[in-house]
C-alpha cells in the first residue's frame, strides 16, 4: 500500500493545506495528515481542537486518517510504513527550508521520498499565522478556511474578549 504523510501544525487548517491534501489523496490510497506538536510554536487551538477542525474539513476524503504525533516525522513514517512525505511550498524561502529537512529525513531513512506540491496560486500567501491574525480581528476570513474553521476561530476569539 503507498501511504502518505502530510505533517503540519494546522493551527488553524486553511484551504490551502485542504488543497494540497485534496490532491495528494488521489495520488496515495493513503494520506495521513499528522497533526505535529512542535515544542516551538505557541497555539491558538489545542490538540484536541486541531483534531476536531481537520477532521470536520477533510470528512469529504475517504482515504486520510488524522494523526496526533510528537517527535520525529521520520521515526512516526517509519512506525507507520509511509514511504512518502508530502509537503506544501509556497515561494522560494519555502523550498530552502524544505530541501534542508528533506535532505535530514533521506540521511535519516533513505526510503522515506518527500514530494513539494505548491497550493492553487489563489492560497499561494496564505498562511495559518495569517488567518490567527486577521480573525483575532473579527476579519471575514471565510475565503480562507472551511466554515467549522471560521466558526472555530470565533469562538476562540469571543471567548478572548
Amino acid at each position: 500500500m503507498k501511504i502518505a504523510i502530510y505533517p503540519g501544525t494546522f493551527d488553524p487548517i486553511t484551504n490551502g493545506h485542504i488543497d494540497v491534501i485534496e490532491r495528494a489523496s488521489q495520488l496515495f490510497e493513503k494520506l495521513i495528515v499528522l497533526i505535529a506538536i512542535n515544542s516551538k510554536k505557541v497555539n491558538l487551538f489545542n490538540e484536541e481542537e486541531r483534531i476536531l477542525m481537520v477532521k470536520s474539513s477533510l470528512a469529504h476524503l475517504s482515504n486520510i486518517e488524522v494523526e496526533l504525533h510528537n517527535g520525529l516525522i521520520v521515526d512516526f513514517a517509519q512506525n507507520n510504513d509511509a514511504n512518502v512525505l508530502i509537503r506544501g511550498i509556497r515561494s522560494a524561502t519555502d523550498f530552502e527550508y524544505e530541501l534542508q529537512i528533506a535532505l535530514m529525513n533521506r540521511k535519516m531513512n533513505n526510503k522515506l521520498q518527500t514530494l513539494f506540491f505548491t497550493p492553487h496560486e489563489k492560497y499561494l500567501y496564505l498562511n495559518s499565522s495569517i488567518i490567527r491574525e486577521l480573525a483575532s480581528y473579527d476579519r471575514d476570513v471565510s475565503d480562507f478556511v472551511p466554515e467549522n474553521v471560521q466558526k472555530m476561530l470565533k469562538d476562540k476569539f469571543n471567548k478572548n474578549k
